[in-house]
């Protein structure tokens, strides 16, 4: 397992009593999404922010961080992808448990943010842990093997989709085929949709993931 570095805002380490973990998407790093603590803190208080860097650099280069290759990105075989995926998962999982230890929360104080590649490894980890977070949002991402997640689940919370309808890296229609497998499978499932935007986070998405935060964590009212 390799541990991951993280920058860290919001309240004092000890103090929160609620904790959101943003998972960056491929090609950028933990402070690519870190910034929207500052617009969420006035609403949120009481809560830690913490973003990793996702472990490895890009096989495709530049200087961002991938959580796992992407073949038709990058050129890399499939079975890289995969091993990639499995140990991103031991990773994160890890990280989230130090992450807790430190602040000293449960599971159930957690929500985890993911964007793109990010969203992809929100849904996949938070469902396969032995303890339930608070919620999952998910933007712009994808639901990976949803064949196995009614096999593989272990716990099932709420997860929030928002999507650009004009989203010409990961194409919308995943949001519907996410949504569709997550409340087969049993999951409290939302969804919101962002007219007009591509792959990107426009302020209505950033509002309504922040209403679904403050219900999930129970603050902020």
């Amino acid at each position: 397992m390799r541990e991951l570095r993280y920058g860290r805002a919001g309240v004092d380490k000890g103090q929160a009593v609620g904790l959101v973990v943003f998972l960056h998407g491929y090609g950028a790093d933990g402070n690519d999404l870190l910034g929207l603590a500052d617009p969420m803190a006035m609403h949120l208080p009481g809560v830690a922010y913490a973003a990793p860097d996702a472990p490895e650099r890009c096989a495709g280069g530049g200087f961002g961080y991938q959580w796992f290759p992407i073949p038709w990105l990058d050129g890399s075989p499939q079975a890289a992808a995969d091993a990639g995926l499995v140990a991103a998962t031991d990773d994160l999982n890890g990280f989230l448990d130090r992450v807790l230890a430190d602040e000293g929360l449960t599971p159930d104080r957690l929500v985890l943010v993911g964007f793109s590649q990010g969203a992809m490894m929100a849904m996949h980890v938070a469902p396969r842990r032995d303890k339930e977070v608070a919620g999952i949002v998910a933007i712009s991402g994808r639901l990976l093997r949803p064949e196995v997640l009614t096999a593989e689940v272990k716990v099932k919370p709420p997860v929030l989709l928002i999507h650009g309808d004009q989203d010409p890296v990961v194409p919308f229609a995943d949001m519907s085929k996410a949504g569709d497998a997550l409340t087969a499978a049993g999951f409290p499932t939302y969804g919101h949709i962002m007219a007009g935007t591509g792959h990107g986070i426009a302020p209505d998405g950033l509002g309504v993931a922040l209403q679904f935060i403050r219900e999930r964590l129970g603050i902020g009212r």
